[in-house]
């Protein structure tokens, strides 16, 4: 089943079909029984029609970000920080027992798909990150998943690994949806995540990557972040990215950045 936020209020699609639910955002994702009781809710009512675009999947909810979890992402990482003397700091947490993780966004900075994204003004090098994003209750149980795109300014990044939360937290830096798909069973290690950027109609980088490349469980990553913080509302966590663009590429202004996750949809994004 996948949940819809919408100007309407929230829509399950099951079966291929719509139906409105009349539950407030947050104490839907924290119910003690979502899928029995999505299931109940469908059952009990007829089908609608999803009007206009979602909105992005979060109202009170933090958004925060596991970093170094693809060897891809390590070796960029070590690739981009050289010069600043902190490429070791990226293998030692890659194989670390404790992972990265660190604060996204707040709701308010979050676009839904369909919506612009943004680079920073005084950023020369910035990228999307197209990320499988879980999202977990108040009790730290991971309800469903989504799609993110973790805007990231890498020249920042790479001037100085202090300066993460400037190139990683900026309004427009992070994008959700279009929707959560509610499930008890894990995605299938061969679950794809493709990148494709389009500039002025033609594609100007295309990638993929798989589920079997994350160097971490999610449930390992739900209980890090959840040892010493609550979250009573819930929270959104992206895994991290295996899909990099070359060192030679930078977002535009205009730039159609669209990441697909097969099971739950496309969230498509337009750079501002």
């Amino acid at each position: 089943m996948k949940l819809y936020r919408t100007a309407q209020g929230v829509v399950v699609e099951s079966n291929g079909r719509f139906h409105s639910l009349q539950d407030d955002w947050k104490a839907l994702i924290n119910h003690a029984d979502l899928l029995g009781h999505l299931r109940a809710a469908t059952a009990a009512r007829g089908s609608a029609e999803l009007e206009g675009s979602p909105l992005a999947p979060v109202v009170t909810q933090e958004v925060w970000a596991a970093g170094v979890t693809y060897f891809r992402s390590r070796s960029a990482r070590i690739d981009e920080s050289q010069d600043a003397g902190g490429g070791t700091f990226y293998d030692r947490v890659y194989n670390a027992a404790r992972p990265e993780i660190f604060f996204k966004a707040s709701a308010f900075r979050v676009r839904a798909s369909g919506e612009t994204i943004r680079v920073r003004a005084d950023s020369k090098w910035s990228v999307p990150e197209p990320e499988l994003a879980l999202y977990i209750n108040s009790r730290g149980q991971i309800i469903g998943y989504t799609i993110a795109n973790d805007v990231s300014s890498r020249d920042i990044e790479g001037e100085n690994p202090l300066y993460l939360p400037q190139a990683k937290i900026y309004d427009g830096a992070c994008a959700l949806g279009p929707a959560v798909l509610v499930t008890d069973v894990p995605l299938p290690s061969d679950t794809a995540i493709e990148l494709r950027i389009t500039r002025e109609g033609s594609v100007v980088f295309e990638g993929s990557t798989t589920l079997s490349q994350l160097h971490r469980t999610p449930v390992e990553l739900v209980e890090y972040l959840y040892r010493e913080t609550s979250f009573p509302d819930g929270c959104v966590l992206l895994t991290g990215t295996g899909v990099i663009p070359p060192d030679d590429f930078t977002l535009q202004t205009g730039d159609d950045v669209v990441i697909r996750i097969p099971p739950i949809g496309t969230l498509r994004n337009t750079v501002a």
